[in-house]
C-alpha cells in the first residue's frame, strides 16, 4: 500500500516536470530560452526552445506577463483549477482508497462475518434454534447403537442435579467419528434436540488463520458465547483441521 500510496503521488508530481527558482526563470526568459509559458494561479507552467517543461513558482503579487510578451513568449493563463481542498484530495484519495479496498478483501477473506474486517478473533459458530427446525432421534436412522450411547448425554443435559448429587460428573463432549455424510451432524443436532437446549455449530477450519492469535481468539469468543446460552451443544465438524500435525508450512494456526 504504502509503495503504491508512493507511485501515485510521483505519478501527480512529475506530470509538472522539474522545478526551478523564479529568478532563474527571468533569466532565462531574458535569455531568450523560453517559448511558451503557462500561467496558472501561483504555478507557472514553461516550455523552453528545446520543448523541456518544467515550473516555478510566481512571488505574490509579481506579474510576468507584460516582460513575456516582450520577450516574444507565448503566454496563456488559466483560471486557478484547484483550491487548498481539492488539492489535500487529490493527495490523500488513492490512499484511502487503497484503504477501502484492503478492506474490502480483508472483509471477503474473513467471510464477511460480523464485525467485518476488524471482527477477526470474532468466532463464526452459528446458533441453531427450535426456530430452524427440531431435530429428534425419531429423524435419525441406521444407526442405532450410536443413539443408545448419546441418549445418556440427553440424560445429563435434562436432569444434570440428578447426577451430581449421587457424585456423577457431566460428560465434557463426544468424539464423532466417520465418513461425510453418515449423520454425526445430525446426531449432534439429535441430541440438542432432545434435550431442549441450543446448538453451536463451526467448523475446526475457521479456527485456523495465516494471522497469529486469530484461531485462538476464535476459541475463546465461541466458549464466551456457549457460556452465555448455557447448557447448550457445541459441534465442531472436521475438527482434524486444527489438530493436523506440525510442518513447515508458512501457516501457524494448527500450533495454536
Amino acid at each position: 500500500m504504502i509503495v503504491l500510496f508512493t507511485l501515485f503521488n510521483n505519478g501527480s508530481s512529475t506530470t509538472s516536470g522539474r522545478t526551478v527558482g523564479y529568478s532563474d526563470f527571468l533569466q532565462r526568459v531574458e535569455a531568450g530560452d523560453v517559448s511558451r509559458v503557462i500561467i496558472d494561479g501561483e504555478t507557472l507552467r514553461v516550455t523552453d526552445r528545446t520543448g523541456q517543461v518544467y515550473t516555478t513558482i510566481r512571488p505574490s503579487g509579481e506579474n510576468p506577463t507584460d516582460r513575456l510578451i516582450a520577450a516574444n513568449v507565448s503566454v496563456e493563463a488559466r483560471a486557478q483549477e484547484r483550491s487548498g481542498l481539492m488539492s489535500a484530495i487529490s493527495v490523500w484519495l488513492p490512499f484511502l482508497l487503497l484503504i477501502g479496498v484492503w478492506i474490502f478483501f480483508m472483509n471477503r477473506m474473513q467471510g464477511g462475518g460480523k464485525g467485518g474486517a476488524m471482527g477477526f478473533g470474532k468466532s463464526k459458530a452459528k446458533l441453531l434454534t427450535e426456530k430452524h427446525g427440531r431435530v429428534t432421534f425419531d429423524d435419525v436412522a441406521g444407526i442405532d447403537e450410536a443413539k443408545e450411547e448419546l441418549e445418556e448425554i440427553v440424560e445429563f443435559l435434562r436432569t444434570p442435579q440428578k447426577f451430581s448429587r449421587l457424585g456423577g460428573k457431566i460428560p465434557k463432549g463426544a468424539l464423532l467419528v466417520g465418513p461425510p455424510g453418515t449423520g454425526k451432524t445430525l446426531l449432534a443436532r439429535a441430541i440438542a434436540g432432545e434435550a431442549g437446549v441450543p446448538f453451536f455449530t463451526i467448523s475446526g477450519s475457521d479456527f485456523v488463520e495465516m494471522f497469529v492469535g486469530v484461531g485462538a481468539s476464535r476459541v475463546r469468543d465461541m466458549f464466551e458465547q456457549a457460556k452465555k446460552n448455557a447448557p447448550c451443544i457445541v459441534f465442531i465438524d472436521e475438527i482434524d483441521a486444527v489438530g493436523r500435525s506440525r510442518g513447515v508450512g508458512y501457516g501457524g494456526g494448527n500450533d495454536e
